[in-house]
Formats: structure tokens, C-alpha cells, sequence
């Protein structure tokens, strides 16, 4: 949510202020509370579920937030899961606010696949003209999708076995185009980038034997997942933290989890927004509204370790969608 927090920030700043409407955009979030004057002048507010709730529980207090007059919910179909009481929360909260204060209070909820779509907009309040439900038809970009099963019982075994499927689903459906890789774990970005590089100078290894007849002499490897020069790559390489990231993207492999350093993370989302590397193998923290030019999209198991449970639970169906 941090994450997504961010991307709108930048993304409105340059739509609302810097354009014909001159509003103001201020970020409230755990990591960022500006003043009292600031949050006052501010014409549109970013926060996640947690800070807004915590701030509107004294709204007595805080004049900005009985002024509010529009409430967007970004991922409302985030109800259905762990931080769904918040979002109820939330919800219940500014309309009472409204209802003791006169000022009448907009929704919009924003979402992704939705099973019960017209059941979320009835306990919003919204009727049947206020309720937009697009069908996977209108979709701009037609989408297919394919699915390999794996019998491995242990989890780890079972990824390492979906790696080289992976591998041949690129050079089938992507060969030149931007592939998304989504894995459960920070290790697992780890493991599938190497072997998707191990692979790929196994493949040239191949072929440069099928085309001699023998085995002998030195191949040259080619890096067909990067799409730059390999000098631009090495001077971009030194500014990067991470050892492993650092090794991966010479071969135009990235990685992308909570645990890089926010300046590892966004050299690697430049990079593969300008398609200068092919291949961003990330966890879930990426799937949620951050728009990746992605021509083949990979999600490797539909399973990770809760670690509240102590086990493997799968993946919530939203997340999937």
C-alpha cells in the first residue's frame, strides 16, 4: 500500500498541480505527516486505510477531516481480506462524520476482478446507476491464459521444477518483450532470476555445439534479456546496493521485493519501464496498481508461507485475479 501510495503521489502530483486544476496533492502515511497548516491547505489527501483510520478517530479534533467531501477507495475488493475491517472501518466512520456534520460525503470504491461486484456497492450505498461493472470483453488488450500444473510435493523442489516451463514460456510468448515474474519470496526472486540466467547461457551453449559438431572452443555468451549497452548497464550496476540485483541485471534479469533499498527499487522499475531489461522477477508488493509494461505475465505457484500460521496457505483469489 506504501508502495501504491507512491506511485499515486508522483502520478497526481504532475496531473493536479502542475496542470490546468493547480491542486494541491499531500502524502499522509506512516512514513510521511505533514503539519497541521499543510494537511488544512491541502486539496486532495493520499494515505493508506491504517493512517486514515488512525487520524479519523479524533475527527472532532481535526477540522480537515470533517471538510472532506470525497472519499476514493483504491483496491476495494481488498475488503475480502486482512486489512478489510479497516476499509470497513473507514467507511462507517465517514459517513457518520457526514451524517453529524451535515456535509455530504462522496464514495467511489476502485477494484480490480470482482465476484460481487453489485454486493460491495449496496453495502456502499451506491444504487444501480452509480455501479460500473466492465466485463473481461472491453478489455483494450485481449488477454490469454495458460496454465501448467506440477506434482512436487515439497514447495521448494516444486519452484525450482517450474523454472525451466518458465523459461520456455518466455522464448515461446515473449522472446523480445517485457515478462513479469511473480514468486511467493524475497529467495525465490533470488533462485529464479540465477536460473533463468544459468538457463539462458545453457540454451547458447547448446545451440553453438548443434551448429559445430563439437564440444570444444569458447562460446560467447549473448544476453538476450538486456536491451541496452553493456558500458550504460555497468555504470548503473555501481550505483545498485544489492549484491545479488547487482550480478542479475547485467544480464537483464531485475528483481524487485520489500527488501530492497527504495533507490535499488527504482532503477530497477526505470529500467523496466524503458524495456532496457526484459525480465523483472518480483513478489506480490508489485502487483497491486503499479502499471508494468508486461507482454507475459508468470505466476509461479499459487501458494506462499504464512508465517502467523507456520505453513503454506494459498494465495487469495484476488490476488491471483
Amino acid at each position: 500500500m506504501k508502495a501504491l501510495a507512491k506511485e499515486r503521489i508522483i502520478d497526481w502530483k504532475k496531473r493536479l498541480e502542475q496542470g490546468l486544476l493547480r491542486k494541491s496533492v499531500l502524502e499522509l502515511t506512516g512514513d510521511v505527516t505533514p503539519d497541521l497548516k499543510a494537511l488544512q491547505k491541502a486539496d486532495v489527501l493520499i494515505t493508506t486505510p491504517e493512517k486514515w483510520d488512525g487520524i479519523s478517530r479524533n475527527w472532532q479534533h481535526r477540522s480537515y477531516v470533517s471538510a472532506v467531501a470525497l472519499v476514493v477507495i483504491d483496491e476495494i475488493h481488498l475488503l475480502g481480506q486482512e486489512r478489510g475491517p479497516v476499509i470497513e472501518v473507514i467507511i462507517s466512520r465517514m459517513r457518520y462524520i457526514s451524517e453529524q456534520t451535515g456535509n455530504n460525503v462522496r464514495f467511489v470504491g476502485l477494484s480490480t476482478a470482482l465476484a460481487n461486484a453489485k454486493d460491495v456497492a449496496d453495502w456502499m450505498g451506491i444504487h444501480k446507476l452509480g455501479l460500473y461493472n466492465f466485463k473481461p470483453s472491453v478489455r483494450p488488450v485481449p488477454i490469454k491464459v495458460f496454465f501448467e500444473g506440477f506434482s512436487e510435493k515439497h514447495y521448494c523442489p516444486r519452484m525450482a521444477t517450474m523454472n525451466r516451463p518458465a523459461y520456455k514460456a518466455i522464448m515461446t510468448h515473449s522472446r523480445n518483450n517485457p515478462v513479469l515474474i511473480f514468486v511467493s519470496s524475497r529467495r525465490q526472486t533470488r533462485l529464479t532470476a540465477l536460473d533463468l540466467i544459468a538457463m539462458c547461457a545453457a540454451d547458447q551453449q547448446e545451440h553453438a555445439v548443434d551448429r559445430r559438431g563439437f564440444s570444444g572452443g569458447v562460446v560467447e555468451f549473448r544476453k538476450p534479456f538486456l536491451h541496452m549497452d553493456p558500458e550504460e548497464i555497468a555504470q548503473i550496476s555501481e550505483f545498485i546496493k544489492d549484491e545479488n540485483l547487482r550480478h542479475t541485471i547485467q544480464f537483464g534479469v531485475g528483481m524487485h521485493h520489500a527488501g530492497l533499498t527504495e533507490s535499488d527499487r527504482k532503477i530497477v522499475e526505470e529500467l523496466f519501464v524503458k524495456k532496457k531489461i526484459q525480465v523483472l522477477v518480483t513478489t506480490s508488493t508489485l502487483a497491486w496498481g503499479v502499471n508494468f509494461p508486461a507482454r507475459l505475465v508468470i505466476v509461479k505457484g499459487t501458494e506462499f508461507y504464512d508465517a502467523k500460521l507456520k505453513r503454506y496457505v494459498d494465495f487469495p483469489l484476488t490476488d491471483l485475479l
